[in-house]
């Protein structure tokens, strides 16, 4: 992944799928592109696909905060669509410079244009300028994406795996158990708050940060808590260490470049960091010690999420006090990843071919391996 303030993808992060680095495919296997309009960020991946993962040949990131202030219009913001559909032109330039073809290509978009009364007149904007099809994605299917995207990152010897999802407008948290040698979601839900939002909601103030910080994680609290999911038996398995988070966010990887006090960011090192619950906190008491200008300098968050990392970190250790555990897995991956590995596996339509004398036959292409 590109880091947070948009730089290209670095030659070591270019293997993806959380497999180790295989030989590259040859160029007579198809390329596949996802591209996810998020509340805070646009992004795009397009890879191919290899034995046990993928192997990414081009990525695109860039904050549009699609989302910005919504929660207060109901709407989205006709800077903010000029902000998004702008990034939106340039995927599709990369897309079309590599040919891919609409069946080659996965496009969502959650929270923002979910909730927006005119998401789908964006959505429909953005067909007619760009050729790119969006669809707006359900809470649900954006929670599986993301688990999908991120089950390499299970550890082995856990019996049930958190897997937390912070976007700009939601929060989706799954739960999965251990079932013989895989494991199966028994629970999901999705918060109406991520760092957009919750930001929106909790201006931060000159001074005495620790009780603006105290309120956005209560006000995250309280929204999990609303989702009513109920697990006493996975508590139980967290709480005796049995069981381990996976976070996956720009606000949670942004944590971990401050921990390790990165002076450029590298997926490398953080894609796959095992954090303790005490790290997360001292990572985002540094954060507030930094102040906005402080934070904007830090070459792992930027300008553009100096206002927001605050509110990851928010949703984080809210997370982490309703699911005590003391171990999370920071995850450089996630709903992009999902995308790419579900449309790798699906089975390809077969072509039909045009034969000489005027008649058509088909021409079957089997399924890439993943």
């Amino acid at each position: 992944m590109p880091d947070p303030n948009g730089a290209p993808p670095r030659r070591d992060d270019r293997s993806r799928g959380g497999a180790p680095r295989s030989r590259s495919p040859g160029r007579d296997v198809p390329l596949y592109g996802a591209l996810d309009l998020g509340t805070n960020n646009c992004r795009l991946l397009i890879a191919r696909p290899t034995r046990d993962g993928f192997r990414v040949v081009d990525s695109f990131s860039r904050i549009v905060r699609l989302g910005e202030g919504l929660t207060r219009t109901g709407r989205l913001d006709p800077a903010a669509m000029d902000r998004a559909y702008d990034a939106l032109a340039l995927c599709a330039e990369r897309l079309a410079r590599r040919g891919l073809t609409s069946r080659q290509i996965s496009a969502v978009a959650t929270q923002a244009c979910r909730a927006a009364q005119n998401g789908p007149d964006f959505i429909e904007r953005v067909r007619r300028g760009t050729g790119l099809d969006l669809r707006i994605i359900d809470p649900k299917e954006e929670a599986q994406l993301a688990v999908q995207g991120c089950l390499n990152l299970f550890e082995p010897q856990a019996e049930a795996v958190l897997v937390i999802d912070v976007g700009g407008g939601s929060t989706e948290m799954s739960w999965l158990k251990r079932e013989g040698s895989a494991f199966k979601t028994v629970a999901w839900m999705s918060a109406p708050l991520g760092v957009v939002s919750l930001a929106e909601r909790h201006p931060e103030p000159d001074a005495d940060l620790d009780p603006w910080y105290e309120a956005m994680v209560q006000d995250m609290a309280s929204a999990i808590a609303a989702g009513g999911v109920d697990q006493p038996a996975l508590r139980t398995l967290f709480e005796q260490g049995r069981a381990h988070l996976v976070g996956t966010s720009g606000a949670i990887t942004s944590l971990a470049g401050i921990h390790l006090g990165l002076k450029r960011y590298q997926r490398d090192r953080v894609d796959g960091l095992w954090m303790t619950s005490d790290q997360c906190r001292d990572a985002a008491d540094r954060l507030m010690a930094l102040g906005p200008d402080g934070r904007a300098a830090e070459p792992c968050i930027g300008a553009e999420r100096a206002d927001l990392v605050l509110a990851g970190a928010a949703i984080l250790e809210a997370v982490q006090r309703l699911w005590p555990c003391e171990r999370v897995r920071v995850a450089d991956r996630g709903l992009r990843e999902g995308l790419l590995l579900q449309h790798m596996r699906q089975p390809r339509r077969p072509r039909r071919r045009r034969r000489r004398g005027g008649g058509r036959q088909d021409a079957g292409a089997a399924a890439p391996e993943t």
